[in-house]
């Protein structure tokens, strides 16, 4: 089953934030969108307007019908879309719905920065995330029945997300080459 989280925030966003957490290996030896065609993703969040929305599955079973819901949302998104990792979601929407979806802004300031650097060196706020920026730890947590902890970790990046954006601002997104 598919379920969703909703909660209100009261700082309003211009555009989406994006933010998948997922199961699977990156297959490193490939530079591009090829990198993550194993990866599936098993919690879909969104931050835009004033809303946070957080839809999961339950079971790895459900996982199409996760799919299902970023196919039918990401076309009412309002744009632009911003990502921590662009080519991460980019790259998974690619493989597993074979769509291209271009963000419009990446909130990494060099590939591969970790985001739990940027928390602190910005003053950000941890928003209570259980698992500190370690979203191997949250897939596991929520396919293992611990949902609460799956979905306040996604929420936090979410909130993190939104402050990295309004304090430092975003830069071009690289250019992800798209292989199947």
């Amino acid at each position: 089953m598919v379920k969703i989280f909703e909660e209100t925030v009261k700082q309003a966003l211009n555009g989406t934030i994006i933010d998948f957490e997922t199961i699977g290996e990156f297959n490193n030896p490939f530079s591009d969108s090829r990198r993550f065609k194993d990866i599936k993703p098993v919690i879909f969040g969104t931050l835009y307007k004033n809303k946070i929305e957080i839809h999961y599955v339950t079971e790895q079973t459900k996982i199409i019908k996760l799919l299902n819901t970023v196919k039918s949302k990401i076309k009412e998104l309002p744009r632009p879309f911003y990502a921590f990792n662009c080519n991460f979601e980019r790259g998974i929407i690619f493989h597993q719905l074979g769509i291209d979806v271009p963000f419009d802004g990446e909130l990494q300031q060099e590939q591969f920065e970790p985001k739990r650097s940027v928390v602190p060196s910005l003053s950000i706020s941890n928003y209570d995330d259980p698992f500190n920026d370690n979203g191997l730890l949250c897939s596991k947590a929520g396919l293992s029945g611990e949902h609460k902890k799956a979905i306040q970790h996604n929420r936090s990046c979410l909130l993190k997300e939104r402050d990295i954006l309004l304090k430092r601002g975003f830069n071009t997104p690289p250019n992800l080459l798209l292989v199947k």
